[in-house]
This record gives structure tokens, C-alpha cells and sequence, in this order.
């Protein structure tokens, strides 16, 4: 069986996050905050689960169109054809980026990554569920080329997982390096809010394209990056958090007149098509999203989502194998509790009874059952989650009551 590779990268995922946590902890910087860091892990979540369910994006549709319209066989196994693919890929990584910050409609789903307001490496994984919708398009030409499949995504993964470790404040200027490759101090400009940071470091692996283009912009010193949309999300529900932007869209098109108005508003720039230049951000009148989540659900949501993991690994390494009803239903749940731990962490009135609900449902089918989604339980582990499942519950209950989780009596 062929895992996907993420499976095996989320164990590095979870363990450098913890990492770069302490470490920030014990430099007294503060990069990360649990409501967040939790948010942008749900995001990567959603986007996996995704994944499974759009089995013909990305790899499929590039397939159909290298075995009918491919020009020529590259040899699979040419280190030349491999380093070939991988320049040609991080250039049309380039291009898919930048127009994802250029139009509408990319945007849409490209502002899931940008939507954090801190900047670390929970922040690298907070990844949109939305586009794989489009995105295939842009690395057809490889496909055209006669790039198998099989090298294709190589190459793409490797780009993929470059530009995690990108995503963290504790590194600072590295040179050269700065100069040729995507680096920490590259990407910051790129998540930035401030003025010269909007639009700027498109880069994957290569910051040369940005050099190339026109869109390159060196971090400032003694300028302290905000980071985050200007728009902010507000939020810490991770399907909202990929669906806020087509609604904002859809409202606005609705209300325009005129089909090539509404065809206009998708397509055009964020902010529209103008020759106005972009307000001026001032970073001093920043201010972060908090909810003020008392700290006792900030860490039962924490533990909430390790939970998490074992059952998205599993539905990344059978989900495809499993029939689509089943593979549905466990992609639902996992969505599910995302949007109630969300709840949790925004202080919802409804969060305590939705959540209650939702542990004693999955905790209960787990422990009665024998098998789950293919998987073999032994009985201890059974227990074990039945006993976890009525602790949660039997804690949830009257630390919910205390932070007003649930509905007020009437």
C-alpha cells in the first residue's frame, strides 16, 4: 500500500511545532497562541480531509492530460529530467501563487494561508480546502512537456514540504541564502500586512523568479512585520475560515447588475479593479483577534485535537480504499470537531452542548464497535476512549456552565 506522504510528515508536523513553542517560550517570544496555532492546525486538517474526497484534483487531472496530450516521453528515472521537473515546477508555483493574490476567485482560497495573525509553523499548515479546485491548471505545461506523473509529484511534494520550515520567526537574515532561495526572512515579507510587504515573495524553493518578476521586497529592519489579512477573519471555525471570502463574493455579485459586472467581481483584483493605491496599513493601531478563551478550554481543546491526528492519518492512508459512504461519514466527523472546538475557542453560547454531543456520539461508537473504518480495535483501546469519552463529558459539563458554553436558562 502507497501512503500518502503526509502520514509520514505529520508526526515531524506536530513534534517541530512543539519545538519552536518551547523554544519561543523560553526566548520570551511570544509566536504563538493556542486559539490560533489550534485554528491553523484545523485548517490543515480540513484541507487532508479534502484531499481524499477530491480524488480527481491535482494528480488525476494531470494524469488524464499527460496520457493523452503529452508531446514527448521524459524518462522517469533521469536526474535530469528530475531536477528539470523541479524548476519547472517552483516556476509555475510562482505563477499559480501570484495570481492567487491577483484574482478574485484564487484568492478566495489562498486567503486561508494568510489569514493568521501570527507567524510560525502551525501558521505553514493552516492550508485552503478550496484550492485544488483550480490549482491543477497551472502545472499542466509539465504534463504537456512529458513529466509522468509519478515524477510530477515528487517534485511536488518536495516543493511542498520546502516551505514549511519558512514559516517561523526564530530564524533570522541567512545571507546569501536570502538572495537565492525562499528563507524565514523572505516569507515574513510575504504574510506581512505592512505597506511594502502587500503582494510581494511569491516564491516556493526559489526566491529568484521574485528577483526575475519584479515582485521581490527585502525585509525591513527595525520594522516590525503584522501579520495577517486587513480584513480580518475573526474567527477561529475553520470551515468559515475557507468559506468567508466566496460569500463576501457571492453578496457582492448578487448585488451587482449586469452579468459582466458579476463575471467582473470574481475575476477582478482583491479590492477590485482600480488605479487607487492601497491604503496605508498603520501597524501601531494593530490589534489581535482574542476571545479571552479561559485557559482551561484552550487546553482541553488541545487535547481534543490529538485525537484528531491518529484519525486523519488514517483516513490519509485507507480513505481511498474505503466505500464512498465510509470514507464521507469519517471525513464529516473529523470536519465536525474542528467547527465544535472552534466553537469551544470563540465562547459560542452553543459550544458546550454541541460539544458534549459530539464526544459522547464518537466516543460511544468507538467503544462499541470492533472495527473502525477498517481498523481493528482492540478492547483496552476501546475502553480506554469509552473512559476518555465519559471524563471529557463528566469536565465539560460545569467548566462550559462557568465560561457561559452553553444557552442561558430563560
Amino acid at each position: 500500500m502507497n501512503l500518502n506522504p503526509i502520514v509520514y510528515a505529520i508526526p515531524v508536523f506536530m513534534l517541530t511545532v512543539v519545538i519552536e513553542a518551547w523554544v519561543a517560550r523560553r526566548r520570551g517570544i511570544k509566536v504563538y497562541d493556542i486559539p490560533d496555532a489550534l485554528t491553523s492546525l484545523h485548517h490543515g486538517v480540513l484541507s487532508e480531509v479534502t484531499g481524499v474526497l477530491w480524488k480527481l484534483a491535482g494528480l488525476g487531472m494531470y494524469a488524464v492530460v499527460y496520457e493523452n496530450f503529452r508531446a514527448t516521453d521524459l524518462p522517469a528515472d533521469s536526474l535530469a529530467v528530475f531536477l528539470f521537473a523541479l524548476l519547472a515546477y517552483d516556476f509555475c508555483y510562482y505563477w499559480q501563487h501570484r495570481l492567487g493574490h491577483e484574482m478574485n476567485i484564487l484568492w478566495a482560497a489562498h486567503v486561508v494561508h494568510h489569514s493568521s495573525e501570527y507567524y510560525n509553523l502551525a501558521t505553514a499548515l493552516r492550508q485552503s480546502s478550496t484550492g485544488r479546485f483550480f490549482g491543477w491548471i497551472f502545472y499542466l505545461p509539465l504534463a504537456l512537456a512529458g513529466v509522468s506523473p509519478s515524477v510530477f509529484f515528487a517534485v511536488a511534494v518536495i516543493d511542498l514540504l520546502y516551505q514549511y520550515w519558512v514559516h517561523t520567526e526564530l530564524i533570522g537574515r541567512l545571507g546569501w541564502l536570502d538572495r537565492v532561495l525562499v528563507t524565514p526572512s523572505n516569507h515574513r515579507v510575504h504574510h506581512g500586512q505592512n505597506d511594502y510587504c502587500i503582494d510581494k515573495n511569491y516564491g516556493g524553493i526559489l526566491i529568484l523568479w521574485d528577483r526575475l518578476f519584479g515582485t521581490f521586497a527585502d525585509e525591513r529592519e527595525g520594522e516590525k512585520i503584522v501579520y495577517g489579512i486587513r480584513t480580518p477573519l475573526n474567527s477561529f471555525n475553520p470551515v468559515w475560515g475557507n468559506l468567508h471570502y466566496y460569500a463576501q463574493l457571492w453578496e457582492e455579485s448578487v448585488r451587482t447588475r449586469g452579468w459582466r459586472a458579476k463575471l467582473g467581481i470574481w475575476i477582478a483584483p482583491p479590492g477590485g479593479w482600480t488605479d487607487q493605491p492601497l491604503a496605508h496599513f498603520d501597524t501601531a493601531t494593530f490589534s489581535y483577534y482574542d476571545r479571552q478563551t479561559p485557559t482551561a478550554i484552550r487546553w482541553y481543546a488541545w487535547i481534543q485535537y490529538s485525537l484528531i491526528i491518529p484519525c486523519l492519518a488514517q483516513l490519509l492512508a485507507i480513505g481511498a480504499m474505503l466505500p464512498i459512504a465510509m470514507t464521507l461519514t469519517y471525513a464529516l466527523g473529523i470536519i465536525v470537531t474542528t467547527v465544535t472546538i472552534g466553537f469551544l475557542l470563540e465562547g459560542r453560547h452553543i459550544a458546550g452542548i454541541l460539544e458534549v454531543m459530539r464526544v459522547s456520539l464518537f466516543g460511544g461508537a468507538f467503544a462499541a464497535s470492533s472495527t473502525w473504518f477498517g481498523f481493528e480495535s482492540p478492547s483496552l483501546l476501546r475502553f480506554a476512549i469509552g473512559v476518555f469519552a465519559l471524563a471529557s463529558v463528566i469536565w465539560l459539563v460545569p467548566h462550559a456552565r462557568s465560561a457561559k458554553l452553553v444557552p442561558s436558562a430563560s
